[in-house]
């Protein structure tokens, strides 16, 4: 970590440290197992609703991919912060294709989703910038 993110990180309490990665933990296990796997699977309830939403099998599996890159990063500390809000992203257009495409079925559950989401991108904003010094540091 760099002297300026090691400055600007907040002091967490253990409890809350512990909180903050099994939120991650859990969330990274529902995005590469759950949601994830069935698209890359191509498991046949997956292949029907991106066929359903016109994608068909080249949007499932590019959704899957985002999903499982989304649980990796979730994982990855200088990741982490940027990751759920790259999910986030994601979890919105969940919800618009579920209120287009399926007349609202399951709209709610990408927005819940969101929560623990943002909750994660607030608490770990810090990496952000340890991530844009790691990058501009490699581009130089």
């Amino acid at each position: 970590m760099t002297h300026l993110a090691a400055a600007a990180a907040p002091v967490r309490s253990r409890r809350a440290r512990i909180a903050l990665r099994t939120t991650a933990i859990v969330l990274a296990a529902f995005f590469g197992i759950a949601s994830a796997l069935p698209k890359l699977l191509a498991l046949p309830a997956a292949a029907d609703a991106f066929d359903t939403i016109g994608w068909g099998a080249a949007g499932m599996y590019a959704i899957g991919v985002l999903e499982l890159a989304g649980a990796i990063g979730l994982l990855v500390p200088v990741l982490a912060g940027v990751t759920p809000i790259a999910l986030s992203a994601l979890m919105v257009g969940a919800c618009v294709t579920q209120i287009v495409a399926f007349d609202g079925e399951n709209a709610a559950t990408p927005l819940i989703l969101m929560i623990p989401l943002v909750v994660l991108a607030r608490a770990h904003r810090d990496r952000n910038r340890e991530l844009a010094a790691l990058l501009l540091r490699r581009g130089a």
